[in-house]
């Protein structure tokens, strides 16, 4: 009887470590997934949730500042000054719908590479990332149906944007391309609701 029970513990614990064997680089390619960087591509998390809109940023640092790295030419410096200039100045790059009422609140920039917030401790080196959260105040943030989005003409590396919004309307995917033509210039507008 015992040689039974011991049989099926090992058995069992085989098949646990089996499991966990294949399940292994299902895991790690979902974890590599989750964290994809992509030149050329942005995601903007948008959440409305009670007074406020907050947008969630993550991208390639190269999207914003032409290189992923620490700057190290005086010219790269001016370089990312001038992108965190913008970046502060979030009001300017994301017009939310003005039945809203909103106004610039925190703004909040993490990356490792230009030594901005608590960066993300797993970001692969060489592939420097700047998250960014920018909190808007509003007197009626229910009542937004759209933002106005000018991160194309800012950061010239941008070419797509993937944005997910989660409002009192519902949840919604959206992506957005960079414009080309006489549109070029002009500011995006990323909408949702019914």
């Amino acid at each position: 009887m015992k040689h039974i029970r011991l049989r099926r513990r090992i058995s069992s614990g085989l098949a646990f470590a089996a499991a966990a064997l294949f399940a292994a680089p299902f895991v790690s390619a979902q974890a590599q997934q989750q964290h994809a960087h992509v030149h050329g591509q942005m995601k903007l998390d948008v959440a409305i949730d009670g007074p406020t809109v907050v947008i969630d940023m993550e991208s390639p640092l190269d999207n914003i500042v032409g290189f992923e790295r620490a700057p190290k030419t005086d010219a790269e410096k001016k370089t990312a000054e001038e992108a965190i200039a913008q970046l502060r100045a979030a009001d300017k790059l994301f017009a939310i719908d003005p039945a809203a009422n909103c106004k610039l609140g925190p703004v909040d920039l993490r990356s490792s590479a230009l030594g901005l917030g608590n960066p993300d401790p797993n970001e692969p080196p060489g592939h420097a990332d700047l998250d960014a959260t920018f909190s808007f105040n509003c007197t009626n943030a229910a009542a937004a149906k759209f933002i106005d989005v000018n991160l194309f003409n800012a950061f010239k590396g941008t070419r797509q944007i993937d944005s997910q919004i989660a409002s009192a309307q519902g949840q919604f995917k959206r992506q957005l391309k960079r414009p080309a033509g006489a549109q070029a210039g002009q500011p995006v507008r990323l909408g949702w609701g019914k």
